[in-house]
């Protein structure tokens, strides 16, 4: 059985290995076309059952398996892993109990939760927006995950034997890749003038600059939507896991860098300037004050304890703990403050604010690299959540899951910009939540896209998030962003290290290494200072793409790929890895013939 590497940029991702045998494989597609052909009378006596009997509502679940803590968590005859192992597998479109599937998909929401708030958070602070439009950004991202994960998990039949959506428990959300290169088409926009600077020479509010990011990242977002036409086969041999693995690594230690790190001492309104770090009146310190730095170290910690003690429940949603249980801390000791709480408004929802989209043309280029990274990252995170889902990860049906996750993925950066929302991309981290819970449902995801709405159209909820401490904050995201690298190193991992593969992988690392230490490389690359403004745009888009570690990694690997000649071990291992796709084509011959 063939397998993808899984390629995020998610954290907490724990796709299990598939250890079903095949006739144990749930055969979605066919389970999904029968569901339609039931009759309505079908369908209604079915849901009248399931509403009035306790069965239909709780089911045989054992809920003690997911609730309770680890009071020992180093003994491995553990009771949680025997309760855990008692508890039944709800496949992808088995009958799933009502209660069973809300708690289920509440607990892929709150997975979700601290890496759907913490971009728009990141993207607020760095074009200084106002707390109202800041978290009318949180709330948009989460309505808007909620909607476009609800058509991911569909699958709509296309013509020529395509679908659109996965038809599985995939969720989406606001995706990081983006943040590594929005700090350099922010810092552009400065530049130029087309945002404006405060007196000191400090940023100041530049909403323009945001929809500039919309307007590029909905036109760029045509080429994922083009790629999902292509052959599964052809994507692999060209994005390979060494390409792929340093992608996401060079992603998760760029962001440590720029994003993790800056709000654990403080801010990025108050590194490096010599100022008071913007909080309260009489919570205000420089940037890597003790203050700050112990408040971020207990937001860190706390997340390592739920690790080591929680339940299942509350490991799933360790993010969500890290941010809220320091603020019992920083609330009595004055470092929160009720502004952004008062600010947001009660109720909200997608448009309440709007912003001119255009097209940035240094950012076409390195919008474009994302896509295809966010591309990348879909395959994966979907051929994981086939593997834990227990379904089929060869063959028709998983080339068209494959196909329908991306065409939603690139559909998904066209229709998140029309709903004010960054790009989106395939979540990977609730791969883990199907694991321990043991529920792959669909029910189960609708009920996750839900909760996601819902808590984004409470508007006073995204103004509590923005009145989380910025150290609290950064001590959660060095987990966060930590995990997106490590999570290339796995994928490094599926790579039989010949030595054609380690000098590829050397290349690369010496490019991602380099922008990633010295970020100013490439600064003085184009000297021209002429009046031609489209060329001058095309120059810095370059210089954007390969200043940025994962880009000019991704570029490196790839030419090297392509260009280094194979040995006889390299060829071997390539046939071995196609043979799986040659067994599949050759017995859809056979049927076809037949």
């Amino acid at each position: 059985m063939s397998k993808f590497a899984t390629v995020t940029t998610q954290p907490f991702a724990h796709p299990e290995p598939n250890t079903t045998s095949s006739h144990e494989l749930s055969h979605d597609n066919d389970a999904s076309s029968t569901s339609w052909r039931r009759s309505p009378r079908s369908h209604a006596r079915k849901l009248g059952h399931r509403l009035s009997t306790r069965h239909g509502w709780f089911g045989d679940y054992n809920f003690g398996a997911l609730c309770l803590p680890r009071l020992l968590p180093w003994k491995s005859d553990s009771k949680l892993n025997v309760g855990a192992a008692e508890s039944p597998f709800y496949g992808v479109h088995d009958d799933l109990p009502i209660a069973v599937a809300a708690i289920c998909g509440f607990q892929h929401a709150l997975a979700m939760l601290g890496g759907l708030i913490t971009p728009p958070m990141i993207i607020a602070s760095s074009l200084n927006l106002s707390g109202e439009t800041s978290a009318y950004l949180i709330s948009a991202s989460l309505i808007t995950s909620g909607i476009i994960s609800a058509v991911q998990q569909s699958a709509i039949p296309l013509p020529f034997g395509r679908q659109l959506g996965t038809g599985l428990l995939s969720v989406v959300g606001t995706s990081f890749t983006t943040l590594s290169v929005t700090t350099s088409i922010f810092t552009n926009l400065y530049a130029e003038g087309i945002c404006p600077l405060n007196p000191d020479g400090s940023r100041a509010a530049c909403s323009d600059a945001y929809g500039y990011l919309l307007g590029t990242a909905a036109v760029c977002a045509l080429l994922e939507i083009l790629l999902s036409l292509l052959p599964i086969r052809v994507l692999k041999r060209i994005f390979t896991p060494i390409v792929t693995g340093s992608v996401v690594f060079f992603i998760g230690a760029k962001l440590i860098g720029e994003s993790a790190i800056v709000s654990f001492g403080g801010g990025s309104s108050c590194h490096g300037t010599g100022k008071l770090c913007m909080g309260t009146d009489h919570r205000a310190y420089l940037w890597g004050d003790a203050h700050y730095l112990g408040l971020g170290f207990l937001a860190f910690m706390t997340v390592v304890v739920t690790e080591i003690f929680g339940s299942p429940a509350m490991r799933n949603a360790s993010i969500a703990i890290g941010l809220l249980f320091p603020l019992v801390v920083a609330g009595p000791l004055g470092y929160i403050s009720s502004a952004p709480i008062e600010a947001a408004k009660p109720i909200t929802f997608l448009w309440v604010e709007t912003f001119k989209l255009r097209v940035y043309g240094p950012a076409v280029l390195p919008l474009l690299a994302v896509y295809i990274s966010l591309m990348m990252e879909c395959i994966g995170d979907v051929t994981a959540t086939s593997e834990v889902s227990r379904v089929e990860v060869d063959g028709e049906a998983y080339d068209r899951r494959i196909g329908g996750g991306v065409l939603v993925d690139g559909l998904a950066g066209v229709f998140s910009a029309l709903f004010t929302v960054p790009p989106l991309s395939v979540f990977a981290q609730n791969n883990g939540v199907i694991a321990i819970t043991k529920c792959a449902n669909i029910q189960a995801g609708r009920w996750c896209s839900f909760w996601l709405i819902l808590f984004g159209i409470i508007g006073k909820l995204a103004g509590c998030v923005r009145a989380i401490p910025q150290p609290v904050l950064g001590g959660v995201l060095m987990i966060l962003f930590g995990s997106i690298a490590v999570s290339g190193i796995k994928v490094l991992q599926n790579v039989t290290f010949t030595r054609r593969n380690r000098f590829i992988l050397a290349l690369s690392f010496a490019f991602g290494f380099g922008t990633l230490l010295v970020d100013d490389l490439f600064d003085e690359l184009f000297t021209y200072h002429g009046g031609n403004k489209a060329l001058k745009g095309f120059l810095d888009s370059i210089v954007i793409v390969i200043s940025t570690p994962f880009l000019i990694s991704a570029i490196v690997g790839m030419i090297a790929n392509g260009v280094l000649p194979m040995d006889e071990e390299d060829r071997e291992l390539q046939r071995m890895r196609d043979a799986p796709a040659r067994r599949a084509q050759s017995s859809s011959d056979e049927k076809l013939s037949a």
